[in-house]
Formats: structure tokens, sequence, C-alpha cells
């Protein structure tokens, strides 16, 4: 998923009045306001009440469930022919608390509303991360000046003692 992938889809769904909440990789990236690395895919979180005319408005661009998301109502991943892939993540489904969903950021000079910086890292905290995590999660602690969790110090230990 590119740059400009995600300024596409955010500029198509703003035209249908779909309010997307940039989360993941890209929300890391939107709020450092430049990409950091590769992403597979975007991750959104949208509120349940235009679940419907996302679905809509991309299903007519070619986008289709993928596998056994189909059966999930509050996460799901959509896949179109090129192979990009949009994670959506349905609130109140998905508990995000209001105000993690207040962050703005900007991708490719796009300006575009993300989860929060220090929303994102506590949820960077809810499962057992990987080196991709690691990334994310210490380059918003040193832009936001916020402490690195307990639970990636064995990476930032790892990284100095190479």
């Amino acid at each position: 998923m590119t740059a400009a992938d995600v300024v596409e889809l955010v500029r198509l769904l703003r035209v249908h009045n779909v309010d997307v909440v940039l989360d993941g990789g890209w929300g890391v990236d939107a709020l450092l306001e430049r990409q950091t690395r590769p992403h597979a895919d975007l991750d959104i979180a949208i509120a349940e009440d235009q679940v419907a005319t996302l679905r809509r408005v991309l299903d007519e661009r070619g986008f289709r469930v993928q596998g056994e998301s189909a059966h999930q109502p509050h996460n799901f991943v959509l896949v179109d022919a090129v192979g990009r892939r949009l994670d959506v993540h349905v609130w109140p489904g998905i508990p995000y608390p209001l105000a993690s969903l207040e962050g703005t950021g900007v991708v490719a000079g796009e300006s575009v509303r993300c989860i929060t910086a220090e929303w994102t890292v506590r949820f960077h905290c809810q499962y057992e991360p990987d080196e991709d995590d690691y990334h994310d999660v210490r380059a918003l602690c040193e832009h936001f000046g916020i402490a690195l969790p307990e639970l990636y110090e064995r990476f930032a230990s790892r990284s100095t003692s190479s």
C-alpha cells in the first residue's frame, strides 16, 4: 500500500462522507508526517453507521471481502484486483476510546485523521510485539516525548548491544 494509494482511498471515502481514522502503520507514519517503512495494508477505523457506505463505494471499485473476515462485522479485510488491502476496524464493536480517534497527521501532503500517538503506543502494548511494532513505537516515543513502554525495552537493549 503506497502513500498515493492511502491518499486516493481517503479522498474517495471523504467524498462519500465516510470519515476514516488511520490506524496501524500508516497511522504511525501519518503522525510522524513521513513514511518510515513499507506497509502491506491500510488499517482504518470507522463508525458502524458508515460501514454500508464504505462497502458500497469500495465494492464499486473492485474491493472484495477477503476470506474468513467476511463473517466478522467489526473487523474485516477488503482487497482489490491489484492487491491493495484495507483492514477495517469498526467501532463501537472494536472498543476505541473516543479520545483515541482525535489524532491528526499527514500522508503525502494530505491531512488525515489518525489514532493519537499516546493511544497508538498503548494499543501496541496489548499484544506480543514484533520488530515493526518496535520500530513504530520507538519512533512515536522519540518524536512525541513518550516513555518507551517496558514491553519494548528488550528490543531497545538488543539494538544498543549490536
